[in-house]
């Protein structure tokens, strides 16, 4: 299925307001999914430029996205990215592949949205959100702690990301 027949999908289903069952199909067309997904809710909604995805539980325990009713007036490569991000953490909270530390996780989900290694299917987005998401990255890098044991395992990444940037 290419972008406008998931486009024209989004927005059927939208007009119905089924935004529940939205998500769920992107989480499908993407492939996304995860055991340990219990599911959507709504959260509120910020300005109408702005949106905001969370991921909520216990780790260890299967996590709910919180996803704001107005998810699909977004561009829907962003959309695909930002769900994915979540999924993602999705993925890390499960106790098989638990991730434990919040700044790990969080550079983690933002090399995915540049990336695409575990969700090859997910559309890039414009090159003003991949330098976003790329300094959000180095941004949680940094968090990690100075020359921590967190931060030599992904000297590489880092690398990686800062040569991305310059790049684009």
């Amino acid at each position: 299925m290419n972008l406008d027949q998931i486009k024209t999908n989004l927005t059927t289903f939208k007009a119905n307001d089924q935004i529940f069952e939205a998500a769920h199909f992107l989480i499908e067309t993407f492939g996304l999914e995860s055991k340990n997904f219990a599911g959507f809710g709504f959260r509120p909604e910020l300005e109408p430029n702005k949106m905001l995805l969370t991921t909520e539980g216990e780790l260890g325990e299967k996590q709910m996205v919180m996803i704001p009713r107005n998810l699909f007036d977004f561009d829907l490569n962003l959309v695909a990215n930002m769900v994915a991000h979540e999924m993602l953490h999705v993925r890390q909270k499960a106790p098989e592949s638990l991730v434990e530390d919040k700044n790990e996780r969080e550079f983690q989900a933002y090399r995915e949205m540049l990336f695409h290694k575990e969700f090859p299917r997910v559309p890039d987005v414009s090159d003003f959100h991949k330098k976003f998401f790329a300094e959000k990255a180095l941004e949680y890098y940094k968090r990690m702690g100075e020359h921590s044991e967190l931060q030599n395992k992904y000297a590489e990444q880092k690398l990686e990301l800062e040569n991305f940037i310059a790049a684009i």
